[in-house]
């Protein structure tokens, strides 16, 4: 319990006064979008880039920690997919927007600052390596899905290719790429424009986390109630599982294995109600499950911290 309060609490106090604020109408909705497009387009970036370019590449990519947490998060996306075809009835192309959703995990606004605020600054080192990869990998799986199913119009490989543009003009990869081509060239950064980018950069998690919130309230629990509720479970009870059930087996350090179990244990990200909406499929359904998801995730992630070391 008083991991719930020194930890996990103070995170969902800051997403629920971005959502007081809104609902009570003392921010705009223009506000709130400005405060995102701050924190997901400059500070997050900058934390990014910082993050990378002082990681230890050969260490802390390291192959057991990225199947631990990404064979879990392919296992949510299949369930999700062949769930909602088969159990709900949905046609293909809402499955694989429902799989989606069970495939993206809110790794950089919830993972980043539970693990954070549980372990120090000093543990992040696997959060970043992990969403290094996390938007390329979730929007390759979930694009080529999409388009294996929907079978017509323009082909997977040009699809692919706008993609792999769009990725490349998105300010978080665009953080990462610098901060990897800083990290392996071994280029010095002059020390006033470190410290300029550790200022922003301390200001992108609360900001976003607050943010969210705001978000969040644009939504509505809307839709079949129990496809949300088998979404949620699989985002919060299936993905951490595997992951930690692979993270064991395959011997993760104490470190790696708790980042891994946090990150696959928070709730789906607003990406998927992106993506969702990108495809026009299952929206409303994408929309709730992101916002009860990050309801539960404040107590089902306590209990996952109850099983790390």
């Amino acid at each position: 319990m008083q991991a719930l309060a020194e930890v996990i609490l103070p995170v969902f106090l800051v997403v629920a006064a971005g959502y007081g604020v809104v609902w009570r109408g003392w921010m705009s909705e223009a506000s709130v979008d400005a405060l995102m497009k701050f924190a997901q387009n400059f500070a997050i970036p900058c934390l990014l880039f910082l993050a990378i370019a002082r990681l230890d590449l050969g260490q802390d990519f390291d192959w057991r920690l990225l199947i631990s947490f990404y064979a879990g998060a392919v296992a949510g996306f299949l369930a999700g997919l062949v769930g909602a075809r088969f159990l709900f009835r949905r046609d293909w192309e809402d499955a694989v927007a429902v799989g989606f959703v069970c495939l993206f995990s809110n790794s950089l606004l919830l993972g980043l600052p539970i693990t954070e605020r549980a372990y120090g600054t000093a543990a992040l080192a696997s959060n970043f390596a992990i969403i290094a990869l996390h938007s390329p990998i979730c929007y390759v799986i979930g694009i080529t899905a999409m388009e294996s199913v929907r079978a017509r119009g323009r082909g997977v490989l040009t699809t692919l290719g706008r993609v792999v543009r769009g990725m490349m003009s998105n300010a978080l990869i665009i953080g990462i790429a610098l901060g990897i081509v800083v990290n392996m060239t071994g280029l010095a950064l002059h020390g006033a424009l470190v410290e300029a980018l550790e200022l922003i950069a301390r200001a992108g998690l609360p900001t976003a986390l607050f943010g969210l919130g705001g978000v969040l309230c644009r939504y509505r629990p809307e839709g079949d109630l129990r496809l949300i509720a088998y979404t949620v479970a699989i985002s919060l009870v299936l993905h951490p599982a595997v992951t930690w059930g692979l993270g064991t087996g395959l011997a993760l350090n104490d470190a790696q294995f708790r980042s891994a179990v946090i990150t696959a244990a928070v709730a789906p990200g607003v990406n998927a109600y992106v993506f969702a909406n990108m495809y026009g499929r299952a929206r409303r359904v994408a929309a709730s499950s992101v916002l009860a998801g990050t309801v539960a995730c404040a107590l089902t992630a306590w209990l996952w911290m109850m099983t790390l070391p």
